[in-house]
């Protein structure tokens, strides 16, 4: 049982166990020189998070204190990212929470943030990451024009990163999504990856924990 105090206190709502895994493994990295606490919540894929998420948020809502803050993570799935992030931004204020996208300077409940466009785009956003946890993966696999961008990978980055990891001797029968997650994590420098999408998620996390027991900080 968390012991909560005035310590800022992030709870999250992850889709799967590939990003409860490798949550585990970048949140100290994150919050390297703060006192944070948090629990990872993890749901049984997108769809059991969309459809429980109201009973969740309606559930914490008059609990909520000014230092505890939900952070909603689901991916993006090769849809328009605005519509996963408009579902959770809708859901956040039917059930009377204010998000950050909503707030406008304040302190607010809830930050959703979307993967672009799955998890393993953060991967190839740090290459060095990825040959640390894989050696014999050579360095130009993962430097191609075509992964320079990760959030704009074509043709699914799981399915990419596999095809790379197997063209070296791993995997033959199939990644194993959680332990290429748990591996690649353990090595992952949070402020060199060039994914977009994971940047502006440590923005959001190191946000949440500033803002957290303060009801008048500018959020950024």
């Amino acid at each position: 049982m968390v012991e909560f105090g005035q310590t800022p206190y992030l709870e999250f709502f992850v889709e799967e166990p590939s990003m409860r895994i490798a949550l585990l493994n970048l949140l100290p990295k994150v919050f390297i020189d703060k006192d944070i606490s948090w629990d990872i919540r993890e749901f049984r894929g997108k769809m059991d998070l969309f459809n429980k998420l109201p009973a969740r948020l309606k559930g914490r809502r008059r609990s909520m204190r000014s230092y505890h803050k939900i952070v909603v993570i689901v991916d993006e799935d090769r849809q328009d990212c605005h519509v996963p992030k408009g579902q959770l931004e809708s859901i956040a204020a039917e059930q009377g929470l204010l998000t950050k996208t909503a707030a406008t300077g304040g302190n607010y409940h809830v930050l959703n943030r979307i993967v672009v466009e799955e998890l393993e785009a953060w991967f190839f956003g740090d290459p060095s990451a990825v040959t640390s946890a894989f050696p014999k993966v050579l360095p130009t696999a993962l430097t191609k024009a075509a992964f320079r961008v990760p959030d704009d990978i074509r043709g699914g980055t799981w399915e990419r990163l596999e095809k790379i990891l197997q063209g070296y001797g791993y995997y033959s029968t199939g990644m194993v999504k959680t332990e290429v997650a748990g591996k690649v994590s353990a090595y992952m420098d949070v402020d060199r990856n060039t994914s977009e999408s994971f940047k502006t998620f440590v923005r959001g996390l190191r946000d949440a924990a500033r803002t957290s027991g303060s009801d008048s900080c500018r959020s950024s």
